[in-house]
């Protein structure tokens, strides 16, 4: 099973049933997060008013495997920077790429400004 890197966009979309989300529950049992994407999510869903601790449980219930951001991680983030300013990606979109251009995978975003991007990485729209 060849795994995928998911945005937040895609995550949020998920637990908010927005369009898309039938594509990310499909992609659930090979989906990978960065800490970074995570913290975005939990921060949107703590903004939207729900409790820490209900935002990380509805997460936990995904399974979604989540990969440390460490010191490699962020030199490979700040890299894509200048190919992706024109984009207005922002740090945790430039986590999910990264991860995916290190593991060779797909990258998963609801974000259609990725569109533009023009990168040797793999990557889905979900809407």
């Amino acid at each position: 099973m060849t795994e995928v890197i998911l945005d937040s966009s895609a995550v949020l979309a998920l637990l908010n049933d927005e369009k898309g989300a039938e594509v990310v529950r499909g992609l659930l049992e090979e989906a990978v997060i960065s800490a970074v994407n995570l913290a975005e999510v939990l921060t949107v869903l703590s903004d939207g008013g729900l409790s820490d601790s209900d935002a990380a449980a509805a997460l936990a219930e995904l399974d979604i495997e989540v990969v440390a951001f460490d010191a490699l991680a962020a030199g490979a983030v700040a890299s894509l920077r200048p190919t992706t300013k024109s984009a207005g990606l922002s740090l945790g979109d430039r986590a999910c790429l990264a991860l995916a251009r290190h593991r060779k995978v797909k990258a998963i975003t609801g974000d259609r400004a990725w569109m533009r991007l023009k990168l040797p990485i793999e990557i889905d729209i979900i809407r």
